[in-house]
């Protein structure tokens, strides 16, 4: 009989006893398979897989960290420091981990004793801030405060206090423009970057100028840290740490006491100073002022201290060396001159000056009426009259040509951000930008460095040294750069000895600026005035009135004259003529023959100032604080936003003077001009107190009044 084989059979104990062993086979026959699986599994994971789970469970037991890298000095020709390093107590926040953002952030206010302005700044830098970058709090804190936070940790999650070391910049202002500064790494550069040090508590890498240049060169290698901590994250003990290693030095060309008496020389007025070395090219000085303290923005801007940066008529923001457009005015004119003589222009061969040219229906006017007047008498006195005529002459695209072979209007290889090169204006150029033929007023205009022609003041100071050497000196700004150009000769040397003498006559002669003699008698300077003018009478006299409407001082100089060592140029913004820019010369140049006397010179002037520049910017610091209360937007958080504003604002300015460049130059009334050249005996001190004064006060002889005339430059 056959069980469980037809329908409706009765179902019989055999059949459920085959039944349940087939079920029990099929059940372990599974489970086995499932052990099986689970088996080779673990054997994998213990063996294949070993190293990686040894590695977690390492991690879990021991934490590392790197440390951040010691950043690279920053050095003067000498080997002081422009930028070092020192010991430094810190506190940063990770915005990701903060439980209670706003009760930690009122906890640290209170404990590191932070007022409203600044915990405002904290605020709004922890808001803006990506979540895994570190935000600092306070840096340069004395050991107590380091202590009184590091032992509230368990209370404050996210808070990073550390010990290392901060960027120190130990002349402050006088190397901001140079230098720049450091902060931390924003979201866009992690990204590009995706190196993990970029967002490690308290590193900081280059924001501006030599410091972002010189990046990888000066940030070094980051050291590391194993520590082994409990579950909850408590350090038991230290287990192995690696050094860090420094970053590489970088050495620069710069002078750096040369570098900071400029600065401070440059004083209350707005303007920059440029010193090479005749000899090699080097920079000795780049100062532009007024500046900001870099030590400031590596700590992070402040919303009052950038509130009070940014409303400064004088951009103290701007670096005017090289972001500073300018008409050259007339210190262009011993360059012009030069092209005159390879055009082939004799000289002694004069013109009369009678107050003027006419060319065409127009009459352009001279400053004075010089009766007879040669090349030499056309430079030490500048008569425009003289320029008129010859520019005319041999054509300005020549001399245009001239301009650019000595560095006008050219960009020069050096490790900075960027550069504004300039205009020199010819009939080619002005066809291609503004499509309209050049006219006699163009040439006009343009042989006195006016109309179109713009410089800044690098140029300025390397066409100085040019035509001081007569050779084709290039700027060097790093001692690792190989110097060029000083083996080759650009011009005649009857022609640069002409030009020369022509420019000691300037200073030491019968020339516009006889204050500017040094007060050596076995060391002559040379130089060349300018003045530039901005905007149109209608506006301004260029002496008086709404300061941004007052004319540029310029003062282009070599010292000595019969064997140039140091060549330069300073350039005062709306100083009211070049009576404010060759003063300033003076000193600088008095400093680099005899130190003691040019800081003899300086103090007495920053006594009147009321202290340096450092001492003068704090003080504005707090009074516009005071004023400003809590009515002060905050700072942008990137601090590239800052300087595109200042880069776009920069161009906004130099192109002011385009206003009066299509129509000829309206010169100014120099009525009643007065000479100031003093007899040897009398030449003013370096240093010897005195207001900017219009370039016509440096007129060395009277002229007869003329309506209409442009000031002496």
């Amino acid at each position: 009989m056959k069980l469980g084989s037809r329908k409706g059979q009765p179902t019989t104990a055999s059949m459920l006893d085959n039944a349940f062993k087939r079920r029990s086979f099929l059940v372990a026959g599974a489970m086995g398979g499932i052990g099986t699986l689970l088996a080779a599994r673990m054997g994998y994971i213990a063996i294949a897989e070993n190293e990686r789970y040894e590695l977690e469970s390492e991690s879990n037991r021991v934490n590392l960290s790197l440390i951040p890298p010691r950043r690279g000095w920053i050095l003067d020709r000498n080997g002081a420091p422009l930028a070092s390093n020192r010991a430094d107590f810190r506190v940063d926040v990770i915005p990701d981990q903060l439980v209670d953002a706003s009760g930690t952030l009122s906890a640290l206010g209170r404990i590191l004793r932070l007022d409203e302005a600044a915990m405002a700044d904290v605020t709004k830098r922890v808001e803006d801030a990506a979540g895994f970058q570190p935000v600092e709090i306070a840096s340069g804190l004395d050991y107590e405060d380091f202590a009184a936070v590091s032992v509230r940790l368990p209370d404050l999650p996210g808070v990073v206090p550390q010990r290392g070391f901060s960027r120190h910049y130990p002349t402050g202002p006088a190397v901001g423009h140079l230098i720049g500064y450091v902060g931390p790494a924003n979201a866009e550069e992690y990204e590009e970057e995706g190196n993990p040090l970029l967002i490690t508590p308290g590193f900081k890498i280059g924001k501006d100028a030599l410091e972002r240049q010189f990046e990888q060169d000066l940030r070094g290698v980051p050291g590391a840290r194993r520590v082994e901590v409990t579950a909850s994250g408590r350090i038991v003990q230290e287990l192995e740490t690696r050094e860090d290693i420094q970053g590489d030095p970088i050495r620069l060309t710069i002078d750096g006491p040369l570098q900071d008496y400029a600065a401070r020389r440059i004083g209350l007025e707005s303007g920059s100073c440029v010193v090479m070395d005749c000899e090699n090219g080097d920079i000795l000085c780049m100062s532009s002022m007024p500046s900001f303290d870099p030590n400031s923005f590596s700590q992070g801007i402040g919303r009052v201290e950038y509130a009070m940066l940014r409303d400064d008529d004088r951009v103290p923001l701007r670096n005017k060396v090289l972001k500073g457009l300018y008409p050259p005015g007339s210190t262009v004119k011993p360059m012009h001159c030069m092209a005159f003589l390879k055009a082939g222009i004799d000289p002694n061969r004069t013109i009369t000056c009678g107050g003027g040219v006419r060319i065409g229906n127009r009459f352009f006017n001279c400053w004075g009426n010089h009766g007879q007047v040669d090349m030499a008498k056309g430079i030490y006195q500048s008569c425009d009259s003289y320029f008129y005529r010859m520019a005319l002459e041999v054509g300005f695209d020549k001399v245009a040509d001239f301009a650019k072979s000595i560095g006008m209007g050219k960009q020069f290889d050096l490790p900075v951000i960027s550069q504004f090169y300039g205009t020199v204006p010819s009939p080619s150029w002005l066809e291609e930008k503004y499509d309209r033929e050049w006219q006699a007023y163009d040439t006009a205009n343009a042989s006195i460095g006016q109309g179109y022609y713009l410089a800044n003041p690098l140029q300025l100071a390397v066409m100085t040294a040019r035509l001081a050497t007569g050779r084709h000196l290039n700027p060097r700004l790093t001692r690792s750069n190989k110097s060029t150009g000083a083996d080759q000769i650009d011009f005649p040397k009857d022609h640069v000895a002409y030009v020369r003498q022509a420019m000691s006559d300037v200073v030491n002669g019968p020339g516009t600026a006889g204050r500017g003699r040094l007060p050596f008698d076995d060391i002559l300077m040379a130089g060349k005035t300018g003045t530039a003018q901005v905007v149109s009478l209608s506006k301004s006299d260029g002496k008086s009135g709404p300061w941004k409407y007052r004319d540029h001082g310029l003062f282009v100089f070599f010292a000595p004259f019969d064997k140039p060592k140091y060549a330069g140029a300073v350039v005062i913004e709306h100083g009211g003529g070049s009576g404010a820019a060759y003063p300033i010369a003076r000193d600088v140049m008095t400093f680099m023959f005899d130190p003691q006397k040019g800081m003899d010179a300086l103090r007495a002037l920053e006594e009147q100032w009321g202290g340096t520049a450092q001492e003068r910017l704090t003080r504005k610091y707090i009074a516009y604080a005071t004023a400003a209360g809590e009515a002060v937007p905050p700072a942008p958080s990137r601090d590239e936003e800052i300087f595109d504003l200042v880069e776009a604002e920069a161009r906004v300015a130099a192109r002011q003077s385009e206003e009066i460049a299509n129509t000829p130059i309206t010169p100014r009334d120099e009525a009643n001009p007065s000479s100031n050249t003093p007899p040897p005996d009398s030449v003013a001190a370096p240093g010897t107190p005195a207001a900017p004064q219009p370039a016509a006060s440096d007129a060395p002889t009277p002229a007869p009044a003329t309506a209409g005339s442009p000031r002496p430059q």
